[in-house]
């Protein structure tokens, strides 16, 4: 069993979904895992035209690289001249970068944004403290990573983006969607489905103030 990286599950197909649904131009996964919906993006989703995978974890970054090679092509690495002694190499689907959260990227430079957080509530005495524990927990309240997601995600929102952002009824629905609009974002659910414990939600935010902060 995978210990380092989370795996496709019911939450990850949801944001899939989604983004096939409502994704478009250059699109950005943050917290990709294994790549798995990144990769359905660039498979299915006919009006994102390029995509960017992103993990703070080194085992989620090499597991998505894999997975980008395994379902990218080949292109020539030779002269250009028809010479047929070049190799060919491996061309992967999509980029991975390591990266906290869009701390790297340039402001304006995706026009889909989309994340599903680490949204469990653990108290801090259950911590287990390895990069699974990350991928998985969303500390006392669950919005851990979510908050400051939507604190900063504008900024990398091109004009007429879109956030397309899985939440659990586990972190506080209200909670997020009051976050959102103090942040200047418009919602809406593309979809959701409910389970015995939780509710899962995917939401469209786009911006009606960008530049609230």
């Amino acid at each position: 069993m995978e210990t380092k990286v989370y795996q496709p599950a019911e939450d990850s197909g949801l944001l899939a979904k989604a983004v096939e649904a409502r994704g478009h131009g250059r699109l950005l996964e943050v917290g990709t895992g294994s790549g798995w919906v990144t990769e359905r993006a660039v498979r299915d989703a006919d009006a994102v035209t390029e995509v960017v995978a992103s993990d703070l974890s080194p085992h989620a970054c090499r597991a998505a690289r894999r997975r980008a090679l395994e379902a990218g092509g080949s292109e020539e690495n030779g002269d250009g001249d028809g010479d047929a002694s070049g190799s060919d190499r491996a061309r992967p689907a999509f980029d991975v970068v390591r990266a906290n959260l869009v701390e790297p990227f340039a402001d304006d430079a995706f026009d889909t944004v989309a994340f599903n957080p680490p949204y469990l509530p653990t108290e801090p005495d259950n911590e287990w403290d390895d990069w699974m524990e990350r991928a998985l927990s969303g500390g006392e309240s669950g919005r851990k990573l979510v908050d400051p997601f939507l604190d900063t995600v504008g900024r990398v929102l091109a004009p007429g983006g879109i956030v397309i952002l899985l939440v659990s009824s586990l972190t506080g629905y209200d909670a997020v969607i009051e976050r959102a609009e103090d942040r200047g974002f418009d919602h809406e659910v593309v979809v959701e489905e409910s389970y015995p414990f939780e509710s899962l939600s995917v939401l469209a935010l786009t911006q009606t103030s960008p530049d609230v902060q």
